[in-house]
């Protein structure tokens, strides 16, 4: 009999070509988010969620043994939790705001001190022995071994439905015999869920997943999806802490702005794991990358160009501060006030921080208006905003990355009919995505086997720099500044960077 010592999260479909990424990850998986936005026990159809429970306890070994045992024995994914040990209320209001994760949570292991409790939850919580466990929990196992995605039928968001519901969402988790590290937790509140907002933690599942299943394939990297119901940034900042010795690092996803900032900064003070958040670092990480390749083609330098980024939240503010890292001067940001500067009366102090570094003409106005002679456009906002008139007023050779999701600020075909020199997208669908999955899977990577416990911004540029180096001089065009997302060896080379030259 094996000697199972731990798990790996594995996704429930090869990620080998473009086509199946967009159906595990953007631009697919936003149909899914769509459908338990409309109907919350969708997720139970969408996601993993039917086959997931939380095994808490107060000592991290001990959970993951009933871990194990309820994978091997009622083939359960089963994720170990280990909670600080914390007052009876503590326990009900972390427990009632992780439920969403989950079709029952194990408090088999602190029965003495959680079975008085009554919890306000929609699924079976475990205080004491039962005869039939796995009816209990009304776990339902999915294991699937080959989906023919050739088969499915539609566009991508009903191709990708198909799979998740066939699927049950697109990651388990697998036994293994040797000692593996903590997993990263996923973290989201659901207020930011790719260009559909606020739309609740549970709608956010499906992304979390993909993510989750990008972290498996592309770097080896185990994970957990730890969504939370509430949207108070100290609430969220408690709950995660409770629960820190259960995880190696904290990726944040799709938490709007300013909580994002909130949350990620207490994080870094108080939990002592490396925090990123994906939405802010990850994009800044790619966008540096595929803007210093376009540059290149364009016979540009970055502390000479003009730069117009519309959109100043999360990602907004995080490429510009990388931007202005890697040596840019003239960044003007612009949200749905116009253009960001000193003073601004609608300015909250992360606005008023970016202003400080930016705008350095104060340019005041519309997209419209601040968009003229600029070298590169970086819309991190919303579809359809930027039109082929704006374009024309650009500088030569225009660079335009339109990376809000699913729909663009503008599509590729009217950019280039507008005069763009080169146009990248958030999409897998179109040439040029910028698309994180080639940042954070080698980034965590390296982080957690260099024993990293800060993310910072020279981290971040290094990643660029690999990421931007991975395409050959000779293979750079207008339609190829980013290496293929599905490249195994840039999480590879990331991390062995990251190790190598910050690691402990």
């Amino acid at each position: 009999m094996p000697q199972y010592k731990s798990f790996r999260t594995v996704p429930k479909i090869e990620i080998n070509d473009k086509d199946t990424l967009s159906l595990v990850y953007t631009p697919g998986v936003g149909a899914s988010c769509l459908k338990i936005s409309e109907n919350p026990e969708a997720a139970m159809v969408y996601t993993n969620k039917i086959n997931s429970v939380a095994v808490i306890s107060f000592d991290y070994e001990k959970s993951l043994k009933r871990a194990i045992f309820l994978k091997s024995v009622l083939l359960i994914d089963a994720y170990p939790l280990e909670i600080e040990e914390c007052s009876k209320q503590d326990l009900k209001f972390a427990i009632e705001n992780i439920e969403i994760n989950f079709c029952a949570i194990d408090l088999s292991l602190i029965s003495d001190f959680a079975k008085d409790i009554e919890f306000e939850i929609e699924i079976p919580v475990l205080v004491e022995s039962v005869s039939d466990l796995k009816g209990f929990f009304g776990a339902i196992s999915r294991n699937v071994f080959m989906i023919d995605t050739s088969k499915l039928k539609g566009d991508v968001s009903e191709r990708s439905l198909q799979l998740h519901e066939l699927a049950g969402g697109v990651i388990e988790t697998e036994l293994v015999e040797e000692q593996r590290q903590k997993p990263v937790a996923i973290i989201s509140d659901g207020t930011a869920v790719l260009g559909y907002g606020n739309i609740g933690a549970l709608a956010s599942l499906p992304v979390m997943e993909g993510k989750a299943a990008l972290y498996a394939e592309f770097a080896n990297v185990d994970s957990v999806v730890f969504c939370v119901k509430t949207q108070i940034p100290d609430e969220i900042v408690k709950i995660v802490n409770l629960f820190k010795n259960s995880f190696s690092g904290l990726h944040l996803e799709d938490i709007s702005a300013p909580s994002c900032f909130e949350v990620e900064e207490k994080l870094i003070e108080t939990s002592g794991l490396p925090v990123f958040h994906d939405d802010q670092h990850g994009t800044a990480i790619i966008v540096l990358a595929g803007l210093l390749n376009a540059l290149v083609l364009s016979e540009k330098n970055i502390s000479e160009i003009k730069i117009v980024i519309s959109g100043a939240g999360a990602a907004g503010n995080a490429v510009a501060k990388l931007l202005v890292f890697a040596g840019a001067k003239n960044i003007v940001l612009g949200d749905i006030n116009g253009a960001v500067y000193k003073n601004r009366e609608s300015n909250d102090k992360y606005l008023e921080e970016l202003a400080q570094i930016t705008n350095p003409e104060d340019l005041k106005g519309n997209l419209s208006e601040i968009i003229k002679d600029a070298d590169v456009f970086i819309g991190l906002s919303k579809g359809g905003i930027l039109s082929e008139d704006m374009i024309k007023t650009m500088a030569p050779k225009p660079i335009v990355f339109a990376l809000a999701n699913p729909i663009p600020e503008i599509m590729p075909d009217k950019a280039k009919h507008a005069g763009v020199y080169i146009i990248s997208t958030g999409r897998s669908d179109f040439e040029n995505q910028i698309n994180n999955s080639l940042a954070f899977p080698g980034l965590f990577k390296g982080v957690i086997d260099g024993h990293i416990k800060k993310i910072t911004n020279e981290i971040k540029l290094e990643s660029a720099l690999m990421i931007a180096s991975m395409v050959p001089t000779d293979e750079l065009t207008p339609d190829n500044i980013l290496p293929d997302a599905l490249d195994r060896m840039i999480p590879l080379e990331i991390a062995n960077v990251i190790v190598k030259k910050f690691g402990c």
